[in-house]
């Protein structure tokens, strides 16, 4: 990532009152400007906010926050945290009005869920702070926190978010699937299973005309990608991130090739394929010459 901060040494951030000071002076001002806005006398938009209005908002944050992080934009990737930190004080400050719960037990939550799952640093665990992370069980952690919430897990895909993006949430539900054994061996296995649900995607496409079944087509192209996600699983890829770079790929290249039919005095409207499928190759070309 893009480094834009001045050429100066980092201050202490361990034995800095008033860094510490400050820090919280910023946070303290940012829920008291949150406050004023869902004050009686506030933003109208924002006093009639809930927490179901602004989980899409919340959701689109994150996303931006992922967005800067891969375009490596150092100076949006604060403004989108700090966003998305907008978003968490929001959250906090309809909990607080309705007399739920407020920002600072988020934050201890989150502290206290810290602490708890890294006994191999703060020396919760046997062997005490810096034992070897390998020996955690996360999982155990995490049923001792279920447990003392009350909470009874009937599988091991229980509490993976049915919210989540698609992929990702594959991505996830795989993953704990894995863990008791099911699942595949090795990517070469995975890869036959792609050829597999390609040729049934296939076969359902290919189906003559007045038998050729929408939703069927639906359910196995659903297949070949949750395959495929298992596929960039077993390669180290994860399938979001690969899209999501993917997508910029595409979406530069195609401004390019409409960039090049601008300069000859034209428009896409106005291009046939082969010309834009020619213009494409040489963009293509160029990009990988360039490294």
């Amino acid at each position: 990532m893009k480094d834009t901060r001045p050429d100066r040494p980092l201050p202490d951030r361990t034995a800095s009152d008033a860094l510490v000071f400050d820090r919280a002076a910023g946070l303290e001002r940012l829920l008291e400007i949150m406050a004023r806005l869902r004050a009686p006398d506030g933003c109208p938009w924002d006093r009639e906010q809930t927490w179901e209005s602004i989980a899409p908002y919340t959701i689109e944050e994150a996303t931006e926050v992922a967005e800067a992080i891969a375009a490596r934009d150092t100076p949006a990737l604060v403004d989108e945290l700090g966003d998305l930190l907008l978003q968490v004080v929001y959250h906090a400050r309809i909990g607080e009005e309705a007399g739920a719960f407020t920002f600072d037990d988020v934050a201890r939550a989150s502290a206290d869920k810290m602490l708890r799952r890294h006994p191999h640093v703060f020396g919760t665990e046997p062997g005490g702070a810096r034992a070897d992370p390998e020996k955690v069980d996360w999982e155990e952690i995490k049923a001792a926190e279920r447990a003392e919430k009350g909470e009874r897990r009937d599988s091991v895909l229980d509490d993976v978010p049915g919210g989540m993006p698609a992929l990702a949430r594959a991505l996830k539900l795989t993953k704990r699937a894995a863990k008791p054994g099911f699942d595949w061996k090795d990517p070469d296995d995975v890869m036959a299973k792609v050829v597999e649900e390609a040729g049934e995607l296939r076969e359902e496409v290919g189906a003559p005309e007045g038998e050729r079944n929408p939703e069927r087509i639906k359910d196995e192209f659903g297949d070949l990608l949750f395959v495929i996600v298992n596929l960039g699983r077993h390669l180290g890829v994860d399938a979001e991130a690969a899209l999501r770079g993917t997508n910029a790929k595409f979406e530069r290249r195609f401004r390019a090739v409409e960039a090049a039919l601008r300069a000859q005095g034209r428009t896409v409207w106005e291009a046939d394929l082969g010309e834009m499928d020619t213009l494409w190759t040489e963009i293509k070309r160029a990009e990988k010459a360039e490294g």
